[in-house]
Order: C-alpha cells, then sequence, then structure tokens
C-alpha cells in the first residue's frame, strides 16, 4: 500500500545523510518561522483562540508564545500554528503551493518541548515532513489548488503528521497509520481566503497532523491504502483522472524538496502572489523616480491562478489588504516598501492611499495556459500624466527560489523585525545565534526558555494584546 511504502521512506531520513544544503534550508526555515510565529502572537487572527481554549487548556510544558503560559502540545500547537500564519509572512513552496514550515514547526516544537529532545531531531523531522507534503503537492496540483482546496492545510497535515511521527521514532506501520488518519483530518477551504480562518487552518493543520501522530504512537489503526482507495484522499479531494499517485514516490529525496526547488522565503508580509507585482513596483519606482503624485495609471498583469483571490480593488480589512493586488501597488508606490503596519484595518481604509488604489487596475495575462508550474509572474506597467509609460516584467519575486534569492543578511533583518516589539534586545540576539545554528542544540525547549524570558513585558493574553500589523 502507498501510505506504508510513503511511511518506510520518511522513517529512512537521517540527520547524518542529510546533505548540507538540506540543514541549511531547515536551518533558515525554522528561524524565519519562529519569527513570524513571534511576531503574530497577538494578531487578531490568534486573540480568538486565546480567549476560546486557553482556560480550558490542559497542564503541560509546550510555550504559548506571546505570553508566560505554557500549555498541552495540541493546544500549543493550534494556537501558535495559528499565529505562524496570521500575519502571511511565512515561507512559500513552489511544489506544495502554499507555506510548507508553518504546518510542521509549531507542532514539532510543541512535541519537541514535551519529550525533551533536540535540535538534530528536530531538523530532521522537519525535512521529512516538508518531503512529504511537496511529494503530494506533485501528485495533487494544481487542480487541488484550483479545485478550492487550501494545500496549507490538506497537505500541511500529512507533513506534520510526518514530522511529528519522525521525531516520535514512530516505525513504518505506525507511521502509516498517522498519515492514513491525517487523510481524514485533512481540510480548509480556499473561500476563507482573506479572513481570520485562513490562519486557523495552519493551526488546525499542525494540531491534527501532531493529533496523528500521537493516536498512531498510542495504538490507533486506519486504512493504509486511504490515499488511492476508490473512496480514499485522492479521488475524493481531486477526483479521478485529475492526480498522478506515482509522483509521490518518484525522485523521492533525490533530491529533497527543501533543496531543489528549495523553500520560498518572503519578503513581503502579505500573499505571495501579489509580490511580484510589488517586486515590479518597486524596481519601476526606483529606475524612474516614481511617485504617487505623478503616476496617473498603474496596471498590473498576472497569471490567472495568482489573480483569482487577488483581485480585490475594495479591500475592507488589513487581511484582506493583504490578498488585494491593488491595494499592496498603491502602498509599493507611495512607500517604496511593504510593511507590517500596512496590513491594519486603519491603514487600508487611508484617504490617500484609496486615491492611489482608484488609478490600479488589475487583469489575467491573455497569453497564461493553466497548464504550467511558471505562474509567480507578474507585469506591471504605470502611465505618468505626461503619457509617458514604463513597464517591468518579474518572472519570479525575490526569495521565491534558489535563482532569485533573498539578499544577504535579509533573513536575518526580517527575523529581528519580527521579534523586536515583543522581545529584549538581547534575548533577540540571544535566539537569533541559537536558531542559526540549531542543529546544535541539546534541548528544543532552550529555545521557548529564550523565548520566554525575552519577552517584553507580555506576559498575559489576550488582554495584553498588540496588533502587529495583521488586523
Amino acid at each position: 500500500m502507498l501510505l506504508r511504502e510513503i511511511a518506510g521512506r520518511i522513517c529512512k531520513i537521517d540527520f547524518a545523510a542529510l546533505p548540507p544544503q538540506a540543514v541549511e534550508t531547515a536551518r533558515n526555515a525554522i528561524l524565519d518561522t519562529i519569527g513570524v510565529t513571534i511576531a503574530g502572537a497577538h494578531a487578531e487572527a490568534t486573540l480568538p483562540l486565546h480567549r476560546a481554549l486557553m482556560s480550558m487548556a490542559g497542564p503541560g510544558r509546550a510555550l504559548v508564545f506571546g505570553g508566560d503560559r505554557h500549555t498541552d502540545v495540541l493546544t500549543a500547537a493550534l494556537i501558535n500554528g495559528t499565529a505562524s500564519h496570521a500575519l502571511d509572512f511565512d515561507d512559500c513552496s513552489n511544489t506544495l503551493g502554499g507555506h510548507p514550515s508553518a504546518p510542521i514547526i509549531p507542532a514539532l516544537l510543541a512535541l519537541a518541548e514535551e519529550r525533551g529532545l533536540g535540535g538534530q531531531a528536530f531538523v530532521t523531522a522537519y525535512v521529512a515532513g516538508v518531503e512529504l507534503e511537496t511529494k503530494l503537492g506533485r501528485a495533487v496540483n494544481f487542480h487541488h489548488y484550483e479545485k478550492g482546496w487550501h494545500p496549507t492545510a490538506t497537505l500541511g497535515t500529512f507533513g506534520s503528521a510526518a514530522a511529528c511521527g519522525h521525531l516520535l521514532g514512530l516505525g513504518p506501520d505506525q507511521l502509516g497509520h498517522a498519515l492514513a488518519l491525517a487523510s481524514s483530518m485533512a481540510s480548509g477551504l480556499k473561500a476563507n481566503f482573506g479572513t481570520m480562518t485562513k490562519p486557523f487552518h495552519v493551526g488546525h493543520a499542525a494540531r491534527n497532523g501532531l493529533l496523528a501522530a500521537l493516536l498512531a504512537e498510542n495504538g490507533m489503526t486506519a486504512n493504509m491504502g486511504a490515499l488511492e482507495d476508490p473512496q480514499g484522499f485522492l479521488a475524493v479531494y481531486n477526483g479521478a483522472g485529475t492526480f498522478a499517485a506515482e509522483r509521490i514516490l518518484a525522485e523521492w529525496a533525490d533530491p529533497f524538496d527543501v533543496i531543489e526547488p528549495g523553500i520560498a522565503f518572503k519578503r513581503h508580509p502579505c500573499c505571495a502572489s501579489t509580490h511580484p507585482a510589488i517586486d515590479a513596483m518597486l524596481q519601476l519606482r526606483a529606475d524612474h523616480g516614481l511617485t504617487a503624485d505623478n503616476v496617473a495609471l498603474v496596471e498590473s498583469w498576472t497569471h490567472p491562478r495568482r489573480l483569482r483571490h487577488t483581485n480585490r480593488p475594495d479591500p475592507k480589512t488589513g487581511l484582506d489588504g493583504k490578498f488585494s493586488v491593488q491595494y499592496v501597488l498603491a502602498r509599493a508606490l507611495s512607500e517604496g516598501i511593504s510593511r507590517l503596519d500596512h496590513f491594519s484595518d486603519q491603514a487600508v481604509n487611508e484617504p490617500a492611499i484609496r486615491a492611489i488604489m482608484s488609478r490600479v487596475r488589475a487583469a489575467p495575462d491573455p497569453d497564461a495556459t493553466m497548464d504550467t508550474a511558471e505562474h509567480f509572474y507578474a507585469r506591471v506597467r504605470v502611465t505618468l500624466h505626461s503619457g509617458e509609460k514604463h513597464e517591468m516584467f518579474v518572472d519570479r519575486p525575490v526569495g521565491r527560489d534558489r535563482d532569485h534569492p533573498m539578499p544577504p543578511g535579509a533573513l536575518e533583518a526580517k527575523f529581528r523585525d519580527c521579534v523586536a516589539p515583543t522581545m529584549t534586545e538581547e534575548a533577540s540576539v540571544q535566539l537569533l545565534r541559537m536558531l542559526m545554528q540549531i542543529e546544535n542544540v541539546a534541548a528544543m525547549s532552550a529555545v521557548t526558555d529564550v523565548i520566554l524570558t525575552g519577552t517584553a513585558r507580555v506576559t498575559c493574553l489576550p488582554s495584553q494584546s498588540r496588533n502587529v500589523g495583521a488586523a
């Protein structure tokens, strides 16, 4: 059965055999995810979970970010997983068609704290989880995505289960059952993009994957044919003729997906589908001295797969603004940067920015085809009041792959920006150093100890809530 074969391959992933490039990418992804999770701990999308869950959460050793409370692993994975995606600033994967690290790292961190496990096991489990969720992505996308599933949540549930099962040291049979359980707990609809429910999808995936691994560890069984069964995940979630199950095992770990195509790190705190347009506008602004006053019209063309959820000419909230290519282009033109504080309700409704948005037009690329993976591009044209026109094409945004890397030091700078509002400078430096050599950390609880002790005067959630920009 397919899940049995997958589980056997996951169990063979060993730290000593990981290529250095895989360890380096994992290190960067863990750093980036913990940074955005700290920043998202006080976002409005995270706070309802505190209000709903913390009064009845069980005792445990897992830290809930943004406060001083340790709780049970499932609650911590759910809340921290939601926080990791609350700002839509977490990393992406071309293969997954979503965000690979956020459904995995919060679950792994809670489990590692509870079981006293260290950095090498953590890194190895992370690589294993990403390998499975992305190889599933190869089998089901892009039909899965276009049908309306949120792959970060659906496939991320498998990634979380695989990673947590690996960290627990489950054997192939137990891990196979964990993955079969995950197939019944995978969920998340794109209809909820632009709302608080989208980041909740990620917390839900992190928690459900962890729960699946814990249930399997404790004897729960499921159908090992739950992927390929006529009423299994592939047939039900995609449909006959719209998936290629053989692609899951093809090129398994050869190379690891964290190596090629690798992890895409975000430079802008908004939906990745808007990033190429932002990059194009920033370059046009720098090259031609553009300002909001001298531009009469902005036109943007992107792949219809990317525009479907980003064509929002009238965003009402900060979360809505993260999915509005019109809004982010207006901000990029006006400010020359895309910042966390641009995505509050107040910022999205500023009269001055609304006036600029009225001059922004977005349309699907008329030459686009739907049978391509090359859909992370944008063409932006600006027309000045003088009638002069300037145009820029961006094939992929900065940070999207190894051919379009983030500038040196950019990830570290992003991390410092994310943690600065709630952590002391001394603690943030200590945490950064620790995460940059995460494979040498003896116990992952040392990481959360630094987060806890370094949190600056923010120890009570939700009453001491602070909006970091993802209203």
